[in-house]
């Protein structure tokens, strides 16, 4: 029996040492080594990861380009995800903006968009600025009369505002590799406009390179309906085009939106027309 203790005697107290090596002081508050894991392993896939480069293109191999305009509408079901609050595109991208990671350039007024979307760069609060209606604010003396006609200063940006974007693309055929494929080249929030009390439509707030993007898009998770565990990208997300859209524009002699000359339920004609029209130029290259 003697001996029995004598060989528990030291596996109990180590096991006592062990139990309160936590917490040597005693204290009824446990000592926290590290920040507390939300969740049970470190998602740092995204964190880490790296924008997979272009296949190279050079211009002698393009056999074939079309410039596209499109939009993406975030009230349709399948385009939800850029609207999630958890992860809004918009908010990844003037976050990103303002600490520099992309920049903003401006919406050509006039001329050829095709020459100069990305040629003038606006500063954060400019970009900022595009989204936010002015505000008149009124001064008022000792007296309480108004002083002057009242300064305007930028309202509050409401990010739930912004419900499409626009992308700027060319559809390629790289003859020396046989691909047909769509690159995107820029992103633009779209903002309506307003003049004199009429609502002039929508136009692109300002555009965002989206080979410069991507970089940040890389780092950035998607949220979904129904799986926490995708590992999806907004890059993954833009280059897959798992989203939905409609073309409003293709290249033209006359440099015409579909909208300048349809009208109704014709735009969406047109509109498909086009893509099939796209669709149908890779179709036609391997029939015989």
């Amino acid at each position: 029996m003697k001996r029995l203790l004598f060989l528990l005697l030291p596996l109990l107290c180590g096991a006592s040492v062990f139990a309160q090596e936590p917490n040597l002081g005693n204290s009824t508050k446990p000592i926290q080594k590290e920040k507390p894991l939300d969740g049970h392993y470190k998602a740092d896939n995204l964190a880490n990861a790296k924008v997979t480069p272009y296949a190279n293109l050079r211009e002698a191999d393009v056999m074939y380009r079309k410039r596209v305009y499109r939009e993406i509408d975030l009230r349709e079901k399948m385009n939800r995800i850029y609207a999630s609050p958890k992860a809004r595109l918009i908010d990844m991208i003037m976050d990103a903006i303002t600490s520099g990671e992309m920049t903003a350039y401006a919406h050509p007024i006039g001329g050829n968009p095709d020459e100069n979307e990305f040629t003038t760069i606006l500063k954060p609060e400019e970009a900022m600025a595009k989204f936010a209606d002015s505000v008149v604010i009124q001064q008022y003396d000792a007296n309480g009369d108004p002083i002057g006609n009242g300064s305007k200063v930028a309202g509050e940006f409401n990010p739930d505002s912004i419900v499409k974007f626009q992308i700027k693309e060319d559809w390629i055929f790289d003859k020396q590799r046989s691909v047909y494929e769509p690159r995107i080249i820029g992103i633009a929030p779209m903002v309506k406009i307003k003049a004199a009390g009429q609502d002039l439509g929508e136009q692109p707030a300002f555009w965002i390179y989206f080979p410069e993007a991507r970089h940040t898009f890389v780092t950035k998770e998607v949220m979904s309906r129904s799986n926490d565990a995708t590992g999806l990208s907004y890059d993954d997300i833009f280059m897959k085009r798992i989203f939905s859209s409609y073309i409003v524009k293709v290249s033209n002699p006359d440099d015409l939106r579909i909208k300048d000359y349809a009208q109704g339920i014709d735009k969406l004609y047109e509109a498909e027309r086009i893509k099939k029209e796209l669709i149908d130029y890779e179709h036609d290259l391997w029939s015989y």
